[in-house]
């Protein structure tokens, strides 16, 4: 993905969007390369897929998505959301565990968001 696109300070173009996208796939045919990988190729493939059908790139929904896709896929937005971006600060845990129970059910898998906000209240310092 080039460079200039991941560290865009404003709103992507849907072209630019689009090649975003676009990553699934080469991380597709990157662990298919690899001997074994035909699992994680698969997992890497429907990260982006979300609960509610509205992800791509097939439209998979609710437990069509591999389970390890709908892991990744709480995980990875968690991360994000709580990471420094070109186009905003991080977001504190607090708000990024908003985010993430906004999304449950639509983005994610509601049970994921719930086991992944147990786990951050164990780890977080009271």
């Amino acid at each position: 993905i080039p460079f200039d696109i991941l560290t865009k300070p404003a709103s992507l173009t849907d072209e630019e969007f689009d090649v975003i996208k676009s990553h699934v796939t080469y991380g597709k045919r990157l662990a298919e390369k690899i001997e074994d990988f035909d699992d994680i190729a698969r997992i890497v493939c429907y990260h982006h897929e979300r609960w509610d059908g509205k992800g791509y790139l097939q439209g998979l929904k609710g437990e069509e998505i591999p389970l390890e896709s709908r892991i990744i896929a709480v995980v990875d937005a968690y991360q994000a959301m709580t990471s420094n971006r070109p186009f905003r600060k991080a977001l504190s845990l607090k708000e990024a565990k908003r985010e993430l129970l906004a999304g449950a059910g639509k983005q994610f898998d509601p049970q994921i968001v719930e086991i992944l906000l147990n786990i951050l209240k164990e780890k977080t310092p009271r």
